[in-house]
């Protein structure tokens, strides 16, 4: 089974350093995700190097057990393992849009903002899966940074972001004279105007800071000249829950590779920061 420490050695050891888009759909911004999303699938699944479309669908096919699409989290779901968001910046500095999802720590079974098709995988037993955000930096097409983060290193408990978003939806409700429409968003209005044929839909903009100013205490030194850099922070005890072997060939692969370094830290709990949460830092830059 695929899991972070294996996507950040197939980086570390065959990465691609251009990544170009072509015209993918009508929307400029979505198509340019496109390819930045078919590159975390074959970092994950190891095929980076695979050139034979039907290999590489059939290698996809054995790594997820999910393959989201764009209104609907997560993007991918490794089989029996964990959830995948990615996102897309162009700027090394700029915050995170999350739109109508908010952060998440978390993925849970009875999140209404998931499909069905998603609550069933991996046999339709699991209550909650860990979730890796993986945020890409591009900047004239080119990758320069990705950041893989265990979304309990980044966001509070899911009950910290529903409280303020359940109570906007009850204030909404409790407006007069107006027809609601069951919805997941925050609320729809139906029938504003005397023809009844206009509605009003409320959403949600929910976005979250860079991470490079949310771990800024940490001193991660940057390289900002290199061709990439790629940055990956989880808990002590993510780390070791991973098997052996695989941390055992990246902490190898880290004596054996100049630029690549991991190190322990501590970092603020995301629901206090007044706790420290013991953390690996891993670090290259190419």
């Amino acid at each position: 089974m695929t899991n972070i420490l294996k996507a950040v050695q197939c980086v570390v050891r065959n990465f691609p350093t251009n990544l170009s888009y072509g015209k993918q759909g009508g929307n400029r911004i979505n198509a340019m995700g496109i390819p930045l999303e078919e590159l975390i699938k074959d970092i994950f699944a190891d095929t980076l190097g695979e050139s034979n479309v039907n290999s590489r669908i059939d290698r996809h096919s054995q790594a997820f057990s999910y393959l989201g699409n764009q209104n609907n989290p997560p993007d991918l779901i490794i089989k029996n393992g964990d959830a995948i968001e990615i996102k897309k910046i162009e700027s090394l500095k700029s915050g995170i849009h999350l739109n109508s999802s908010y952060p998440k720590s978390k993925l849970l079974a009875d999140d209404p903002m998931i499909l069905e098709s998603c609550r069933s995988v991996d046999s339709g037993n699991w209550k909650s899966k860990d979730l890796i955000y993986v945020i890409g930096i591009v900047r004239e097409h080119k990758l320069k940074r990705l950041w893989f983060i265990v979304g309990d290193c980044l966001a509070a408990d899911h009950h910290v972001y529903k409280r303020i978003r359940d109570k906007m939806i009850a204030g909404i409700e409790e407006i007069p004279e107006v027809e609601l429409a069951k919805t997941k968003e925050l609320g729809r209005v139906n029938k504003v105007d005397p023809l009844g044929i206009t509605y009003l839909r409320i959403r949600g903009m929910w976005g979250i800071a860079n991470p490079s100013d949310v771990y800024n205490y940490l001193g991660i030194n940057y390289h900002e000249a290199s061709n990439l850099e790629v940055i990956t922070i989880l808990t002590e005890q993510k780390y070791n829950s991973i098997s052996q072997s695989d941390i055992d060939q990246i902490e190898q692969l880290s004596i054996n590779t100049t630029n690549l370094k991991i190190s322990d830290v501590r970092i603020k709990s995301p629901n206090n920061p007044a706790n420290l949460i013991k953390a690996k830092l891993i670090t290259y830059h190419s």
